[in-house]
């Protein structure tokens, strides 16, 4: 089971760390706003740390969908 989780989860990991740079790469974390227009007024590495845990959730539920329908029914 652990190894099933870590198969998930360490892929997920290096995926969100890639979608992290793609990001932040063209958008400053400084002049996020709020979806009524209010400055985040966050740092910016809280910025990073939100994001980058919400993109790991995000590519790791994914990822253990995946793994959940391509296992063998039998082994469930």
């Amino acid at each position: 089971m652990m190894q099933r989780a870590l198969r998930v989860l360490w892929p997920a990991f290096l995926a969100a760390g890639v979608l992290e740079m793609l990001v932040f790469a063209v958008i400053d974390p400084a002049e996020l706003h709020w979806f009524g227009g209010a400055a985040l007024n966050w740092s910016t590495q809280a910025v990073y740390t939100v994001t980058f845990l919400i993109f790991w959730a995000a590519v790791a539920a994914a990822s253990a969908a995946t793994a959940w329908l391509s296992a063998d029914p039998r082994k469930r």
